[in-house]
């Protein structure tokens, strides 16, 4: 792997870091998402589309949209899953184990189904990007501890693992997406379709959080009707409905939230693109595990920064992982 694509793919993680850092953060994860989607949509899809037209309007093969619209769909799948797993559980259990069973499946892809291979220093490097990771986030500890966290806890644990499924697999088709067309235009093209895909998931559930509200209304009126009671608003003792949609969490366009989602949409964007790029330059084998470097940044905010208190101990081991992830990324920089 050259050297500049190795700085593209640590600035990429970095990047993303501070993304799900927003995510997780946010009032309704699921929202901030599809906010940050549509945002980085309506700056991407004007640019490449002056792109396209100053470039002398390439073709674009049909192969090329059956991708990006393959590639769109396990995004939005991604963050629907992503976003149920952070809405359960702490950012340094889910990020990790998501971002840490993607390079495994991504390596054992790429090797099995995708023909690529790696020479001895690759491999060495992988090898030690593997074990720094699943030394960091211990998938092993959190599942055989699984009887003493919260039912919301485990949720979250295997929300993450079927996370990490959709990451190795759009990163498996990205890899073919990105050398068809430029990565520029790529992109675009899967941030849109996952942008309408999102939203159109966010729809789905605002009309079932509405059928929800007026059938719980519904039973409530025949309850009252047969004791006689008018009703004249909320029963005393029982809390009022929630409005349609959801209540505050039901409508994609208020106005709060919009500035971390804004700021979030771009940053997922200029990652991705650094992404993609990479994917021209390297094989899936070696840009998969080194862009999962984030998985560091993110524990240590998580664990420290979030207050998911770690010991000392618990935190030289992190160190240790760290220091395991970078010789890796080094060993495959050298690569020859």
């Amino acid at each position: 792997m050259p050297p500049a694509v190795l700085v593209l793919l640590l600035t990429a993680a970095v990047l993303h870091a501070g993304w799900n850092i927003l995510l997780k953060t946010a009032d309704d994860p699921l929202r901030t998402a599809g906010r940050g989607m549509v945002v980085g949509s309506a700056v991407l899809i004007p640019a490449a589309t002056v792109g396209w037209l100053v470039t002398g309007r390439p073709a674009i093969p049909p192969e090329a949209w059956a991708i990006a619209l393959a590639s769109g769909s396990l995004e939005a799948l991604y963050f629907s899953l992503l976003s149920a797993a952070y809405a359960r559980g702490d950012l340094s259990l889910v990020y990790p184990i998501a971002r840490g069973t993607a390079p495994v499946l991504a390596v054992a892809i790429g090797l099995v189904f995708l023909g690529e291979r790696l020479g001895p220093v690759g491999t060495v490097g992988v090898a030690l990007l593997l074990i720094g990771i699943l030394s960091l986030q211990r998938p092993w500890a959190v599942f055989r501890r699984s009887s003493e966290l919260t039912p919301r806890m485990r949720q979250a644990a295997w929300l993450a693992v079927a996370t990490g499924v959709t990451i190795a697999s759009y990163s498996a088709v990205d890899l073919n997406g990105a050398r068809i067309v430029a990565p520029w235009l790529y992109v675009a093209m899967i941030w849109g379709f996952t942008a309408a895909i999102l939203l159109i998931g966010i729809a789905v559930v605002d009309r079932r959080a509405r059928v929800s509200v007026g059938l719980a209304l519904a039973s409530v009126a025949v309850a009252t009707e047969t004791d006689d009671v008018a009703i004249l608003g909320p029963t005393p003792g029982r809390p009022a409905a929630e409005p349609a949609g959801g209540g505050e969490r039901g409508s994609l366009l208020r106005s709060d939230d919009w500035g971390r989602a804004a700021v979030g949409g771009l940053v997922t964007v200029g990652a991705y693109l650094l992404v993609l790029v990479a994917f021209r330059f390297a094989p899936l084998t070696a840009v998969a595990p080194v862009r999962e470097s984030a998985i560091v940044l993110v524990s240590g905010w998580g664990s420290f920064r979030l207050g998911e208190a770690a010991t000392r101990r618990a935190g030289l081991g992190r160190l240790a992982a760290a220091a395991m992830i970078v010789v890796g990324a080094i060993l495959l920089a050298v690569e020859p």
